[in-house]
Protein backbone atom coordinates (compact mmCIF):
# COMPACT_ATOMS: atom_id res chain seq x y z
CA UNK A 1 0.00 0.00 0.00
CA UNK A 2 1.47 3.05 -1.17
CA UNK A 3 0.97 6.50 0.23
CA UNK A 4 0.11 10.23 -0.67
CA UNK A 5 0.66 13.16 1.15
CA UNK A 6 -2.37 14.49 2.55
CA UNK A 7 -3.74 16.72 4.71
CA UNK A 8 -7.05 15.78 6.83
CA UNK A 9 -9.27 18.66 8.22
CA UNK A 10 -12.12 19.75 9.40
CA UNK A 11 -14.85 20.41 6.96
CA UNK A 12 -15.58 23.87 5.54
CA UNK A 13 -18.91 24.39 3.45
CA UNK A 14 -17.98 27.30 1.59
CA UNK A 15 -14.49 25.94 0.61
CA UNK A 16 -15.13 22.14 0.36
CA UNK A 17 -18.60 21.32 -1.12
CA UNK A 18 -17.94 21.13 -4.59
CA UNK A 19 -14.85 18.91 -3.79
CA UNK A 20 -16.41 16.68 -1.45
CA UNK A 21 -19.59 16.29 -3.37
CA UNK A 22 -17.52 15.19 -6.29
CA UNK A 23 -15.75 12.09 -4.43
CA UNK A 24 -19.58 11.13 -3.36
CA UNK A 25 -20.42 10.94 -7.48
CA UNK A 26 -17.49 8.92 -8.20
CA UNK A 27 -17.70 6.08 -5.65
CA UNK A 28 -21.58 6.01 -6.20
CA UNK A 29 -20.91 4.40 -9.91
CA UNK A 30 -20.70 1.00 -9.83
CA UNK A 31 -16.48 -0.08 -10.59
CA UNK A 32 -18.02 -2.77 -12.96
CA UNK A 33 -20.23 -0.59 -14.54
CA UNK A 34 -23.40 -2.49 -13.62
CA UNK A 35 -26.38 -0.92 -11.88
CA UNK A 36 -25.54 1.13 -8.67
CA UNK A 37 -27.82 3.63 -6.20
CA UNK A 38 -26.40 7.07 -6.85
CA UNK A 39 -27.28 9.29 -3.86
CA UNK A 40 -27.65 12.78 -3.71
CA UNK A 41 -27.03 14.89 -0.10
CA UNK A 42 -28.96 18.24 -1.88
CA UNK A 43 -25.86 20.52 -1.38
CA UNK A 44 -25.21 19.45 2.15
CA UNK A 45 -22.42 16.75 2.41
CA UNK A 46 -23.27 16.98 6.05
CA UNK A 47 -27.14 16.55 6.21
CA UNK A 48 -26.52 12.82 7.45
CA UNK A 49 -24.97 13.78 10.48
CA UNK A 50 -26.39 17.26 11.63
CA UNK A 51 -29.16 16.34 13.44
CA UNK A 52 -27.24 14.23 15.87
CA UNK A 53 -25.85 15.65 19.09
CA UNK A 54 -22.33 15.94 18.30
CA UNK A 55 -21.38 15.52 14.47
CA UNK A 56 -17.78 16.14 12.27
CA UNK A 57 -17.14 15.95 8.79
CA UNK A 58 -13.80 15.29 7.67
CA UNK A 59 -11.94 15.55 3.98
CA UNK A 60 -8.33 14.40 2.82
CA UNK A 61 -6.80 17.04 0.93
CA UNK A 62 -4.06 16.65 -1.39
CA UNK A 63 -0.96 18.72 -0.35
CA UNK A 64 1.34 20.30 -3.22
CA UNK A 65 1.44 23.21 -5.23
CA UNK A 66 -1.50 25.15 -6.61
CA UNK A 67 -5.17 24.54 -5.06
CA UNK A 68 -5.51 20.94 -3.22
CA UNK A 69 -7.46 18.29 -4.24
CA UNK A 70 -10.06 17.26 -2.23
CA UNK A 71 -9.49 12.69 -2.21
CA UNK A 72 -11.23 11.61 0.78
CA UNK A 73 -14.37 12.65 2.80
CA UNK A 74 -16.19 11.08 6.12
CA UNK A 75 -18.49 11.87 8.52
CA UNK A 76 -19.19 10.50 12.05
CA UNK A 77 -21.36 11.88 15.32
CA UNK A 78 -21.31 10.68 19.36
CA UNK A 79 -24.16 10.11 21.55
CA UNK A 80 -25.50 8.28 24.56
CA UNK A 81 -27.15 4.96 23.97
CA UNK A 82 -27.86 2.14 25.50
CA UNK A 83 -25.63 -0.77 25.00
CA UNK A 84 -27.36 -3.50 27.69
CA UNK A 85 -29.44 -3.96 30.48
CA UNK A 86 -29.19 -4.94 34.55
CA UNK A 87 -31.92 -5.73 36.84
CA UNK A 88 -30.98 -4.35 40.40
CA UNK A 89 -31.28 -6.27 43.64
CA UNK A 90 -33.88 -3.27 45.43
CA UNK A 91 -35.52 -0.14 44.51
CA UNK A 92 -34.03 1.66 47.41
CA UNK A 93 -33.60 5.11 46.19
CA UNK A 94 -33.75 4.38 42.46
CA UNK A 95 -37.59 5.17 41.75
CA UNK A 96 -37.67 2.05 39.91
CA UNK A 97 -39.47 -1.09 40.67
CA UNK A 98 -37.39 -4.41 42.63
CA UNK A 99 -37.04 -6.72 39.56
CA UNK A 100 -37.98 -4.27 36.78
CA UNK A 101 -34.77 -4.02 33.98
CA UNK A 102 -33.18 -0.61 33.60
CA UNK A 103 -30.67 0.74 30.88
CA UNK A 104 -27.01 0.37 30.70
CA UNK A 105 -25.99 4.24 29.05
CA UNK A 106 -23.03 4.40 27.02
CA UNK A 107 -21.38 7.11 24.57
CA UNK A 108 -20.80 5.94 21.18
CA UNK A 109 -19.75 6.81 18.13
CA UNK A 110 -21.10 6.37 14.84
CA UNK A 111 -18.82 6.25 10.83
CA UNK A 112 -20.55 6.68 7.78
CA UNK A 113 -19.72 8.14 4.71
CA UNK A 114 -16.35 7.21 4.28
CA UNK A 115 -15.41 7.77 0.74
CA UNK A 116 -12.34 8.00 -1.06
CA UNK A 117 -11.57 8.82 -4.65
CA UNK A 118 -10.99 5.95 -7.09
CA UNK A 119 -7.81 7.30 -8.34
CA UNK A 120 -6.76 7.66 -4.96
CA UNK A 121 -7.45 4.21 -3.19
CA UNK A 122 -4.49 1.88 -1.61
CA UNK A 123 -2.71 5.14 -0.42
CA UNK A 124 -3.79 5.19 3.50
CA UNK A 125 -6.32 7.69 3.01
CA UNK A 126 -9.45 6.02 4.56
CA UNK A 127 -7.45 4.93 7.34
CA UNK A 128 -5.67 8.45 7.77
CA UNK A 129 -9.87 9.81 8.00
CA UNK A 130 -10.86 6.95 10.51
CA UNK A 131 -8.19 7.49 12.66
CA UNK A 132 -8.45 11.11 12.83
CA UNK A 133 -12.16 10.74 13.29
CA UNK A 134 -11.45 8.17 16.33
CA UNK A 135 -9.40 10.76 18.23
CA UNK A 136 -12.13 13.44 17.75
CA UNK A 137 -14.58 10.20 19.11
CA UNK A 138 -11.97 9.96 22.19
CA UNK A 139 -12.14 13.57 22.87
CA UNK A 140 -15.99 13.63 23.18
CA UNK A 141 -15.51 10.74 25.60
CA UNK A 142 -17.23 7.96 23.59
CA UNK A 143 -16.26 4.40 24.76
CA UNK A 144 -16.97 2.41 21.30
CA UNK A 145 -17.04 3.31 17.69
CA UNK A 146 -19.24 1.35 15.24
CA UNK A 147 -19.70 1.25 11.39
CA UNK A 148 -22.07 0.18 9.43
CA UNK A 149 -21.02 -2.06 5.54
CA UNK A 150 -22.02 -4.46 3.35
CA UNK A 151 -21.27 -7.58 3.91
CA UNK A 152 -19.52 -7.99 -0.21
CA UNK A 153 -17.53 -4.35 0.76
CA UNK A 154 -14.19 -6.45 1.29
CA UNK A 155 -12.18 -3.67 0.83
CA UNK A 156 -14.29 -1.71 3.68
CA UNK A 157 -14.30 -4.88 6.01
CA UNK A 158 -10.54 -5.40 5.04
CA UNK A 159 -10.16 -1.64 6.59
CA UNK A 160 -11.92 -1.68 9.85
CA UNK A 161 -11.26 -5.37 10.81
CA UNK A 162 -7.62 -5.60 9.78
CA UNK A 163 -6.28 -2.35 9.99
CA UNK A 164 -8.27 -0.81 12.72
CA UNK A 165 -9.66 -3.40 14.74
CA UNK A 166 -13.02 -3.41 14.60
CA UNK A 167 -15.12 -6.59 15.18
CA UNK A 168 -18.38 -8.31 13.33
CA UNK A 169 -21.02 -7.53 15.79
CA UNK A 170 -24.50 -7.02 14.50
CA UNK A 171 -26.36 -8.19 10.72
CA UNK A 172 -29.54 -5.78 10.73
CA UNK A 173 -31.37 -6.54 7.74
CA UNK A 174 -32.47 -3.08 5.30
CA UNK A 175 -36.30 -3.53 4.56
CA UNK A 176 -37.28 -1.54 1.40
CA UNK A 177 -41.00 -1.30 0.16
CA UNK A 178 -42.17 0.46 -3.06
CA UNK A 179 -45.18 3.64 -2.81
CA UNK A 180 -47.44 2.28 -5.39
CA UNK A 181 -48.38 5.04 -8.11
CA UNK A 182 -52.10 4.69 -8.49
CA UNK A 183 -53.50 3.83 -5.69
CA UNK A 184 -53.82 3.82 -1.53
CA UNK A 185 -53.14 1.38 0.89
CA UNK A 186 -57.24 0.36 2.28
CA UNK A 187 -56.75 0.67 6.03
CA UNK A 188 -59.10 -1.96 7.91
CA UNK A 189 -61.44 -0.75 9.98
CA UNK A 190 -60.89 -3.43 12.87
CA UNK A 191 -58.00 -1.33 13.73
CA UNK A 192 -58.12 1.90 15.44
CA UNK A 193 -55.03 4.62 14.57
CA UNK A 194 -53.67 6.93 17.24
CA UNK A 195 -51.53 9.75 16.41
CA UNK A 196 -49.48 10.28 19.59
CA UNK A 197 -48.10 13.56 20.41
CA UNK A 198 -43.94 13.43 20.98
CA UNK A 199 -44.42 13.78 24.71
CA UNK A 200 -47.05 11.10 24.78
CA UNK A 201 -44.39 9.05 22.19
CA UNK A 202 -41.63 9.67 24.42
CA UNK A 203 -43.31 8.33 27.19
CA UNK A 204 -44.18 5.07 25.56
CA UNK A 205 -40.64 4.34 23.70
CA UNK A 206 -38.88 5.15 26.97
CA UNK A 207 -41.17 2.25 28.90
CA UNK A 208 -40.52 -0.05 26.05
CA UNK A 209 -37.39 0.51 24.50
CA UNK A 210 -35.30 1.69 27.34
CA UNK A 211 -33.44 -1.34 27.44
CA UNK A 212 -32.87 -1.68 23.88
CA UNK A 213 -29.58 -1.75 22.28
CA UNK A 214 -29.08 1.48 20.57
CA UNK A 215 -31.50 3.25 21.90
CA UNK A 216 -30.78 6.97 22.21
CA UNK A 217 -30.66 8.34 25.66
CA UNK A 218 -32.11 11.78 23.59
CA UNK A 219 -35.14 10.25 22.24
CA UNK A 220 -37.11 13.54 22.64
CA UNK A 221 -34.91 15.65 20.32
CA UNK A 222 -35.55 12.92 17.36
CA UNK A 223 -39.51 12.79 18.45
CA UNK A 224 -39.24 16.32 17.92
CA UNK A 225 -37.54 17.35 15.03
CA UNK A 226 -39.46 18.58 12.68
CA UNK A 227 -38.07 15.71 10.29
CA UNK A 228 -40.39 13.08 12.41
CA UNK A 229 -43.73 13.27 11.05
CA UNK A 230 -45.55 11.06 13.90
CA UNK A 231 -45.82 8.25 16.00
CA UNK A 232 -48.60 5.65 15.57
CA UNK A 233 -50.16 3.42 17.75
CA UNK A 234 -52.43 1.01 16.56
CA UNK A 235 -54.85 -1.30 18.58
CA UNK A 236 -57.53 -3.59 17.96
CA UNK A 237 -60.73 -1.03 17.69
CA UNK A 238 -63.53 -3.19 19.75
CA UNK A 239 -60.36 -2.34 22.70
CA UNK A 240 -60.95 0.17 25.30
CA UNK A 241 -60.37 3.62 23.79
CA UNK A 242 -57.73 5.42 25.13
CA UNK A 243 -57.53 9.54 26.18
CA UNK A 244 -54.22 9.66 27.65
CA UNK A 245 -50.61 7.52 27.15
CA UNK A 246 -50.81 6.94 31.30
CA UNK A 247 -53.92 5.32 30.38
CA UNK A 248 -52.77 3.09 27.79
CA UNK A 249 -49.56 2.36 29.66
CA UNK A 250 -51.81 1.16 32.78
CA UNK A 251 -54.36 -0.42 31.05
CA UNK A 252 -52.74 -2.18 27.33
CA UNK A 253 -54.81 -3.98 25.15
CA UNK A 254 -54.24 -7.72 24.58
CA UNK A 255 -52.35 -6.76 21.09
CA UNK A 256 -50.60 -3.41 19.75
CA UNK A 257 -48.54 -1.98 17.81
CA UNK A 258 -46.37 1.01 17.09
CA UNK A 259 -43.93 3.06 14.90
CA UNK A 260 -42.42 6.46 14.03
CA UNK A 261 -42.34 8.19 10.41
CA UNK A 262 -38.68 10.18 9.56
CA UNK A 263 -38.81 12.33 6.33
CA UNK A 264 -35.59 11.00 4.66
CA UNK A 265 -36.50 12.42 1.58
CA UNK A 266 -35.65 16.52 2.97
CA UNK A 267 -32.34 15.32 3.44
CA UNK A 268 -31.14 12.85 0.56
CA UNK A 269 -32.51 11.79 -2.60
CA UNK A 270 -31.29 8.50 -4.59
CA UNK A 271 -31.45 7.30 -7.84
CA UNK A 272 -30.76 4.09 -9.76
CA UNK A 273 -28.20 4.19 -12.62
CA UNK A 274 -27.23 1.92 -14.91
CA UNK A 275 -30.17 -0.86 -15.47
CA UNK A 276 -31.21 -2.07 -18.45
CA UNK A 277 -33.70 -0.15 -20.76
CA UNK A 278 -36.11 -3.07 -21.02
CA UNK A 279 -35.91 -3.57 -17.25
CA UNK A 280 -37.30 -0.02 -16.90
CA UNK A 281 -39.51 -0.11 -19.91
CA UNK A 282 -41.81 -2.81 -17.30
CA UNK A 283 -41.52 -0.77 -14.17
CA UNK A 284 -43.32 1.77 -16.68
CA UNK A 285 -45.85 -0.19 -17.57
CA UNK A 286 -46.65 -1.51 -14.17
CA UNK A 287 -47.04 2.32 -13.38
CA UNK A 288 -48.65 3.17 -16.11
CA UNK A 289 -51.86 -0.01 -15.27
CA UNK A 290 -51.99 0.47 -12.09
CA UNK A 291 -52.99 4.94 -12.60
CA UNK A 292 -55.13 3.40 -15.41
CA UNK A 293 -57.33 1.17 -13.01
CA UNK A 294 -56.39 1.68 -9.48
CA UNK A 295 -59.13 0.16 -8.25
CA UNK A 296 -57.29 -3.34 -9.03
CA UNK A 297 -54.50 -2.41 -6.81
CA UNK A 298 -52.11 -3.67 -9.07
CA UNK A 299 -48.48 -3.59 -7.51
CA UNK A 300 -46.70 -1.07 -9.39
CA UNK A 301 -42.80 -0.48 -9.80
CA UNK A 302 -42.51 3.14 -8.73
CA UNK A 303 -39.92 5.18 -10.94
CA UNK A 304 -36.63 4.84 -9.30
CA UNK A 305 -34.30 5.53 -12.36
CA UNK A 306 -34.37 9.32 -11.20
CA UNK A 307 -34.28 11.24 -8.61
CA UNK A 308 -36.59 9.97 -5.48
CA UNK A 309 -36.63 10.43 -2.03
CA UNK A 310 -38.41 8.22 0.89
CA UNK A 311 -39.78 7.91 4.53
CA UNK A 312 -38.15 5.47 7.25
CA UNK A 313 -40.01 3.88 10.02
CA UNK A 314 -38.47 3.61 12.97
CA UNK A 315 -39.40 2.76 16.97
CA UNK A 316 -41.05 -0.26 15.34
CA UNK A 317 -42.34 -2.51 18.48
CA UNK A 318 -45.86 -3.99 19.84
CA UNK A 319 -46.87 -6.64 21.88
CA UNK A 320 -49.47 -9.42 21.93
CA UNK A 321 -50.75 -12.25 19.81
CA UNK A 322 -52.37 -9.40 16.80
CA UNK A 323 -49.13 -7.19 17.06
CA UNK A 324 -47.52 -8.84 13.41
CA UNK A 325 -51.46 -7.58 12.10
CA UNK A 326 -51.68 -4.32 14.18
CA UNK A 327 -47.93 -3.64 12.50
CA UNK A 328 -48.65 -4.22 9.11
CA UNK A 329 -51.62 -1.81 9.30
CA UNK A 330 -49.21 0.85 10.45
CA UNK A 331 -47.43 0.09 7.18
CA UNK A 332 -49.82 0.77 5.17
CA UNK A 333 -50.40 3.87 6.61
CA UNK A 334 -47.18 5.23 6.27
CA UNK A 335 -46.81 4.25 2.54
CA UNK A 336 -50.16 6.30 2.35
CA UNK A 337 -48.07 9.23 4.27
CA UNK A 338 -45.22 8.43 1.65
CA UNK A 339 -47.32 8.62 -1.22
CA UNK A 340 -49.06 11.90 0.20
CA UNK A 341 -45.69 13.02 0.35
CA UNK A 342 -44.24 12.67 -2.93
CA UNK A 343 -41.87 9.17 -1.70
CA UNK A 344 -41.70 6.24 -4.31
CA UNK A 345 -39.80 4.30 -0.74
CA UNK A 346 -40.74 3.27 2.45
CA UNK A 347 -37.76 1.70 4.32
CA UNK A 348 -36.88 0.50 7.49
CA UNK A 349 -34.04 -1.22 9.27
CA UNK A 350 -34.71 -4.22 12.06
CA UNK A 351 -32.16 -7.19 13.56
CA UNK A 352 -31.98 -10.13 12.34
CA UNK A 353 -33.70 -11.85 14.72
CA UNK A 354 -36.45 -8.93 14.89
CA UNK A 355 -39.60 -10.84 16.10
CA UNK A 356 -42.25 -8.94 14.08
CA UNK A 357 -40.50 -8.57 10.87
CA UNK A 358 -43.42 -10.99 9.60
CA UNK A 359 -45.26 -7.48 9.63
CA UNK A 360 -43.44 -5.45 7.57
CA UNK A 361 -44.11 -5.47 4.08
CA UNK A 362 -41.09 -5.54 2.07
CA UNK A 363 -39.91 -6.46 -1.42
CA UNK A 364 -36.41 -8.44 -1.59
CA UNK A 365 -35.03 -7.28 -4.89
CA UNK A 366 -35.59 -3.52 -3.18
CA UNK A 367 -34.03 -4.51 0.38
CA UNK A 368 -30.43 -4.77 1.36
CA UNK A 369 -30.34 -8.26 3.87
CA UNK A 370 -26.37 -8.16 3.63
CA UNK A 371 -25.94 -5.26 6.25
CA UNK A 372 -23.09 -5.69 8.80
CA UNK A 373 -22.38 -3.71 11.58
CA UNK A 374 -18.57 -3.81 13.47
CA UNK A 375 -17.66 -2.24 16.02
CA UNK A 376 -14.83 -1.11 18.40
CA UNK A 377 -14.15 -0.29 21.57
CA UNK A 378 -12.08 3.30 22.06
CA UNK A 379 -11.90 3.32 25.94
CA UNK A 380 -9.23 1.15 27.86
CA UNK A 381 -11.14 1.64 31.08
CA UNK A 382 -14.34 0.06 31.91
CA UNK A 383 -16.26 3.03 33.55
CA UNK A 384 -19.15 0.51 34.51
CA UNK A 385 -16.98 -2.68 33.80
CA UNK A 386 -18.88 -4.06 37.00
CA UNK A 387 -22.30 -3.97 35.37
CA UNK A 388 -21.67 -4.27 31.49
CA UNK A 389 -18.16 -5.20 30.74
CA UNK A 390 -17.15 -5.13 26.76
CA UNK A 391 -20.39 -4.42 24.80
CA UNK A 392 -18.23 -5.60 21.88
CA UNK A 393 -18.74 -9.22 23.21
CA UNK A 394 -22.10 -9.26 23.99
CA UNK A 395 -24.67 -11.68 22.79
CA UNK A 396 -27.33 -9.42 20.64
CA UNK A 397 -30.63 -8.78 21.44
CA UNK A 398 -33.37 -9.99 19.61
CA UNK A 399 -34.47 -6.24 18.70
CA UNK A 400 -32.25 -3.10 17.98
CA UNK A 401 -33.68 0.89 17.43
CA UNK A 402 -32.46 2.49 14.52
CA UNK A 403 -31.87 6.33 15.03
CA UNK A 404 -33.57 7.92 12.16
CA UNK A 405 -31.07 11.09 12.24
CA UNK A 406 -28.03 8.59 11.36
CA UNK A 407 -29.81 6.76 8.30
Amino acid sequence: MREVEVVVREYEAEKDRTGAEAVDRMCDVSPSGGVSLFMDHLGDPVCRVRNSPAFLMLVAETCGRGDGEIVGVIRGCVKTITCGKTTPRSSAGGGMPAGEAVPIFTKAAYILGLRVSPSHRRMGIGLKLVKRLEDWFRSNDAEYSYMATDKSNLASLRLFTHHLNYTKFRTPRILVHPVFAGHRLPLPSSTTLLHLPPSSAESLYRRIFSTTEFFPRDIDSILNNPLSLGTFLAYPTQSFSYTTIHHFLTRPPKSWAVLSVWDSSSLLQFELRGVPRLKKGVAWTTRAVDKAVPWLRIPSVPDLFSPFGGYFLYGIGGEGPEAIKMLRVLCRNAHNMAREGGCRVVATEVAAAEPLVKGIPYWRSLSFEEDLWCVKRLDDEYRDGAVVGDWTRSVPGASIFVDPREV
